[in-house]
C-alpha cells in the first residue's frame, strides 16, 4: 500500500508551489509529498530531497522516477541541510517541508523495532548506521536517566515506576517484551495502548529527534529566498512547541526579557507567521487516514 501524505492540500497551499520553484523535502520518507510538488511546479520546478532513512530513499526514487531530471534524493540528516542543500545546488529556494511522521513502512517492518504491535529487535534507528539502539537505552542506562527521558520525551505520568520496572526486567530483548513490561504498570483501558507514550520517548531518544529539529529549523530559513515559505507537520507536542516558539521568535526583531530597558540582542525578524494557530486534518480527512489525527501544520515566510 502506497504512502497516503497528510494534510496535502494545505501544504501544497501553504509553500504556495509555482512552475520553476526551488523546492526542499527535509523528510522525503516514501516521496508523496515530494511527488505533489513536482506536480504542482510543472513543467520545470525542481526538488531536493532528503532522508536519514536508506530504505525510504529507495521508495522514494520508485515513486519519482518519472521525475528525472527534476529530482534529487540524498541519503543524510537535516542536521546538514544547508551543506546538503549547497552541493545540490539548492539555494534561495521557494520552499521547504519538514513533515516529522515516521513511515508505515518502517512501523509495518517489525526488524525495526518501532512498533509494540510486531515482535521484533529493540532498534529504533532512522538511519540504521547510527551507533545508538533502542537496545542500549532500555539495557544499558541508569535507572533515573531512564525515567528522565520516558518522562521528558514521551510525557508518562509513570515514568519513574515504568523505569524501575524496565530496570527490574533486564535483560529486555524485544519490542513484545518491553511492551508487556510497560502495561503491567501503566495498565491498559485507556484510548491508546499503554506503551504508546514509552516507546515514543525511547525513538525520540535514540535519533536525536528533538535536538535535530532546533538544529535544522535555523538552516532551512538561511536556504529560504525572501518570500519562500517554511512549512512544517509535527505530531506531537513536544515537536510543535519547538516549532512554534522558533517562529514566534524569528518573527520579532528583539528578543531580550522584558526586563530590560534597552534592546541589547540586535536581533532582527527573519520570519512572518503565516499560521497563527496551527492547521489540522479535516474530519473527512482523519476517517480516510487516521494516522492524520494528531497532524499540526505551521507555516512560516522569509522576511525581505
Amino acid at each position: 500500500m502506497q504512502h497516503t501524505p497528510v494534510l496535502l492540500k494545505e501544504v501544497l497551499e501553504g509553500l504556495a508551489v509555482k512552475p520553476g520553484g526551488l523546492y526542499i523535502d527535509a523528510t522525503v520518507g516514501e516521496g508523496g509529498h515530494a511527488e505533489a510538488i513536482l506536480e504542482a511546479s510543472s513543467p520545470d520546478g525542481c526538488l531536493l530531497g532528503i532522508d536519514v532513512d536508506e530504505e525510504a530513499i529507495k521508495r522514494a526514487s520508485e515513486r519519482l522516477a518519472r521525475f528525472k531530471g527534476r529530482v534529487a534524493l540524498v541519503k543524510a540528516s537535516y542536521t546538514n541541510l544547508v551543506n546538503t542543500a549547497r552541493k545540490e545546488g539548492f539555494l534561495q529556494v521557494d520552499g521547504i517541508l519538514f513533515d516529522l511522521g515516521f513511515a508505515l513502512f518502517q512501523v509495518e517492518d517489525a526488524k525495526r523495532g518501532f512498533s509494540f504491535y510486531l515482535n521484533g529487535p529493540l532498534d529504533m534507528r532512522y538511519d540504521r548506521a547510527g551507533k545508538l539502539s533502542a537496545y542500549h537505552i532500555v539495557n544499558r542506562l541508569p535507572e533515573e536517566e531512564l525515567a528522565d527521558i520516558i518522562w521528558k520525551y514521551g510525557e508518562e505520568p509513570k515514568a519513574r515506576r515504568v523505569a524501575k520496572a524496565i530496570v527490574q526486567a533486564r535483560p529486555i530483548r524485544s519490542t513484545l517484551e518491553l511492551a508487556r513490561v510497560v502495561e503491567q504498570v501503566v495498565g491498559s483501558g485507556g484510548k491508546i495502548h499503554p506503551a504508546t507514550r514509552v516507546f515514543q520517548a525511547i525513538r525520540i531518544a535514540v535519533n536525536r529527534e528533538l535536538d535535530n529539529l532546533k538544529e535544522a529549523l535555523p538552516q532551512a530559513v538561511e536556504l529560504l529566498k525572501p518570500g519562500g515559505r517554511l512549512a512544517v507537520i509535527s505530531f506531537h507536542s513536544l515537536e510543535d512547541r519547538i516549532v512554534k516558539e522558533f517562529f514566534r521568535q524569528e518573527s520579532r526583531d528583539c528578543i531580550c526579557p522584558p526586563e530590560l530597558p534597552v534592546c541589547m540582542c540586535h536581533h532582527k525578524a527573519t520570519l512572518k507567521v503565516i499560521t497563527p494557530k496551527p492547521i489540522k486534518p479535516s474530519p473527512q480527512e482523519v476517517e480516510a487516514n487516521p494516522r492524520s489525527r494528531s497532524a499540526k501544520l505551521r507555516i512560516a515566510e522569509r522576511r525581505p
